[in-house]
């Protein structure tokens, strides 16, 4: 099969010819539909995080099984899935305590003896956040799995599988956001689309939108935003304490700085809570005023919007299909596999939401 594989820091993904094997006993092979180019595949494939190389990149996947393994009763051939990255064992003390994205992934992985799920003649090819979307097909758990109704296109459905997941899972299951607060989501793209629409089905009453590029802002309100920051005017913090007479109740930092992650805590009134989903790079500390302690303010990370992503996917497939969660304004484009490092070079520019691969 096709896949984009990512052989060192800083260089090009290739599209190279490599080998699939067949499903173990708890195994699913997917023929893939449609992938998001996420901002969290360049973050490893630019050295901000390491993986085993060569590795094919990938991970917010849609797409059709085509074979199941021996013990595999949840899904069956032809049946419409998306992938997610949180897959959860079901029996680690996260799992059991109601905690499955935080699994150990005890028995999701192949043992070290056994043969590789990816390789590439006698190479063996690392398997990406145990999916690896960006190719042909998929060799996953079957719990990385969720399955869906086939009335929602899958170029659409592949979006809920991680930039509507962690940006609505923020909202609804990390911070709790409560109706009639206030809320500042600082930074525009796929993930924080969703939190400022997480924040608007929650109830907010005001959505302030914060960011450095006014086409990305102008997009924000089609996700619900009632006010826009532009940052590059001046003071993100002292704009949004204007606007709302002293600072919000919510905030999310959904870009990955330093900086940001700093103005999503001082943007905060008294006792507000301030919540990290952005993939800050390791290693980055972060400085914060020891004196909003005192004041009962809150910092906390989001991993995948602490999801319990069987229960939550299908919930906001039915959301789309009533009209109330934005999946189409999120795609910036639709392109082909041998364009994945076109899309790469267009989120460092941070001009689009979301490029989907389509494939053949």
């Amino acid at each position: 099969m096709k896949a984009a594989v990512l052989r060192g820091v800083n260089q090009p993904l290739e599209i190279e010819d490599i080998q699939i094997d067949k499903p173990g006993p708890h195994e699913v092979l997917v023929k893939t539909a449609a992938v998001g180019v996420c901002h969290s595949d360049l973050h490893f494939q630019n050295g901000s995080y390491f993986y085993p190389m060569p590795t094919v990149l990938g991970h917010e996947s849609a797409g059709v099984v085509e074979q199941v393994g021996s013990e595999v009763r949840y899904v069956a051939p032809g049946d419409h899935v998306i992938t997610c990255l949180s897959v959860f064992c079901g029996h680690c003390p996260y799992c059991l305590g109601g905690h499955p994205s935080l699994c150990t992934k005890t028995d999701v992985r192949r043992a070290p003896d056994q043969p590789s799920r990816l390789s590439k003649g006698d190479e063996v090819v690392h398997q990406f956040l145990d999916l690896s979307s960006y190719a042909e097909q998929m060799l996953v758990h079957e719990n990385a799995l969720v399955k869906i109704t086939p009335d929602i296109p899958l170029d659409r459905a592949a979006l809920v599988g991680c930039g509507v997941t962690t940006g609505v899972g923020a909202v609804f299951r990390t911070a709790k956001v409560e109706a009639g607060s206030t809320v500042a989501v600082i930074g525009c793209g796929g993930v924080g689309l969703n939190a400022i629409q997480g924040a608007a089905l929650a109830g907010a009453a005001r959505i302030i939108a914060v960011d450095m590029l006014d086409s990305k802002l102008e997009l924000a309100v089609k996700f619900g935003a009632t006010d826009s920051v532009n940052a590059s005017g001046g003071d993100a913090v002292a704009q949004v304490k204007e606007l709302t007479g002293g600072g919000v109740d919510y905030s999310f930092e959904a870009i990955g700085l330093k900086a940001t992650a700093e103005q999503a805590w001082e943007m905060l009134v008294n006792g507000g809570t301030a919540t990290v989903i952005g993939m800050i790079p390791i290693g980055t500390k972060i400085e914060l005023s020891g004196v909003d302690f005192l004041f009962e303010k809150k910092i906390q990370g989001c991993n995948m919007g602490s999801n319990q992503f069987r229960t939550d996917m299908p919930r906001y497939i039915d959301l789309y299909l009533q009209g109330r969660l934005n999946l189409d304004d999120l795609i910036s484009r639709r392109i082909q596999l041998s364009q994945v490092n076109e899309a790469f070079a267009e989120l460092e520019k941070g001009e689009v939401a979301r490029s989907v691969i389509q494939m053949d």
